[in-house]
């Protein structure tokens, strides 16, 4: 036999083998499944409901308050202001012979929102009682624990045309620096005065802890009283107390010397710090066919409902194993980028009963109950990905046919980075959830093919 003949003949029976084989594959599957035990896969799509509600307050306590008032063409006005306790640190002193040379607050801050040239006045009051633990919500008053007779000392400022100074960070490879500004109010002497006497008292008076202090200087009410454009997001507040003293033999010569000095507090995350947040919400409450709203800080979330009863039959005998739920926002198209506000950088969607104690008690998402979704530039929206976990949860919570009330909430998240390295950039974690306190608003669209549950079911 020849060897080409020989060639042939294996071709031919390999793919006869072949052809047998995957003619015996392709039924093995059905062949063991008895008729009854096939799985079934269904779709259905869930129309959700939206409408924007007003929220009293909310949960205020912040590291970073914002101070000011801007008044947006679209999403209404916003006025903030702050109320906060200055942590007094136990090695903190005064040099011997110190002399008071002058007080001042300093408000320092990297970024605003709206015309950073437009004029504004900051005032700064005192506080008379000590601040209530346990009540920071943007609905309290910082007048009712003020003494509103006189303010202690006033400022004019534009937005970028104060002092700044600039600060460098470095991330990864990436070296990054920031301008810092700051508004210097000046302030009666007589308030280091008072501080200097209290500190040469026996053991230093009640400027021996952080606790007595309180009840010394109850803290600074921080406002503003001229200008609706500017509204600052505040990094630090300091209290500055300068002095000058002598430094005996101090000189190279062995001479006497006199120097200056600072006794510096500040307001910190360790004390109470309290924003006051007053919104005009109307034109975004009344009836819209347009879209919904969020706004930030403390102004408005957009309530959606879940009508879960509308499939509840169908969950009874089947699983839900998937239910992607998307929100898009309506761009702004003629508002001006440099002063308008932008949308919120993450949404939370939590349920209505679940709202209260969630910032208080520092829960996070559970991708449960809970779930965030980022703002994304491409497709102006927010992807909450696959909420079926949600419905599964509250069909085994309750017995008969249910709706499901949820919020979405702008939100800040502090994220954490875990397994970085030269090879991967890591995985970030959310560490903290709070309330977004940054100016921001959008408005969502409400149209059925917009806001929707696409769902897939599987069956046995």
């Amino acid at each position: 036999m020849k060897l080409q003949t020989l060639y042939k003949l294996l071709f031919i029976a390999f793919v006869t083998v072949l052809a047998s084989c995957v003619d015996t594959l392709d039924k093995i599957g059905f062949t063991i499944q008895p008729e009854n035990d096939r799985v079934s896969v269904g779709t259905d799509t869930l129309y959700v409901s939206s409408r924007t509600i007003q929220v009293d307050s909310v949960f205020s306590r912040t590291k970073y308050p914002i101070l000011g008032e801007y008044i947006d063409p679209v999403f209404g006005s916003i006025r903030s202001e702050y109320v906060g306790e200055f942590y007094y640190p136990e090695n903190q002193s005064f040099k011997d012979g110190a002399i008071i040379d002058s007080v001042r607050l300093t408000v320092s801050y990297s970024s605003i929102i709206g015309d950073s040239l437009a004029p504004m006045r900051l005032a700064v009051y005192k506080v008379i009682e000590e601040l209530p633990k346990n009540k920071d919500y943007t609905n309290f008053d910082p007048r009712t624990k003020s003494d509103m007779s006189n303010p202690l000392g006033t400022k004019t400022f534009t937005g970028k045309n104060n002092t700044y100074r600039t600060e460098t960070y470095y991330t990864g490879n990436t070296t990054q620096t920031v301008k810092i500004y700051e508004i210097y109010t000046e302030l009666p002497k007589s308030i280091g005065q008072s501080f200097l006497d209290e500190f040469k008292k026996p053991d230093h008076g009640e400027l021996k802890n952080t606790d007595t202090f309180r009840k010394f200087f109850p803290g600074l009410y921080i406002t503003t009283n001229f200008g609706n454009s500017t509204i600052l997001n505040v990094n630090l507040t300091s209290l500055n107390i300068f002095y000058k003293y002598l430094d005996p033999k101090g000189s190279s010569e062995k001479t006497d010397t006199i120097r200056t000095s600072e006794f510096r507090l500040n307001i910190t995350p360790e004390v109470a710090q309290i924003n006051h947040i007053q919104n005009n919400n109307d034109q975004l409450l009344a009836p819209n066919d347009k879209g919904t709203f969020v706004k930030s800080p403390a102004g408005v979330n957009t309530e959606v409902t879940f009508p879960i009863s509308e499939i509840y039959s169908k969950l009874t005998n089947r699983s839900l194993n998937q239910a992607r739920f998307m929100v898009y926002a309506l761009p702004e198209a003629n508002q001006d980028e440099k002063v308008k506000l932008s949308p919120p950088d993450h949404l939370l969607l939590v349920n209505k009963d679940s709202l209260k104690g969630f910032f208080e008690n520092r829960r996070l998402d559970d991708n449960v109950t809970s779930f965030y979704a980022s703002f994304d530039k491409e497709t102006y929206s927010y992807n909450f990905g696959n909420i079926a976990a949600m419905i599964n949860y509250y069909k085994r919570q309750k017995k008969e046919a249910f709706d499901l009330t949820y919020y979405l909430v702008p939100v800040d998240i502090t994220f954490t980075t875990t397994g970085s390295s030269y090879y991967s950039s890591g995985t970030s974690t959310p560490t903290a959830i709070y309330n977004q306190m940054k100016p921001s608003a959008v408005m969502l669209e409400n149209k059925p093919e917009k806001l929707k549950l696409d769902i897939i079911y599987s069956s046995f």
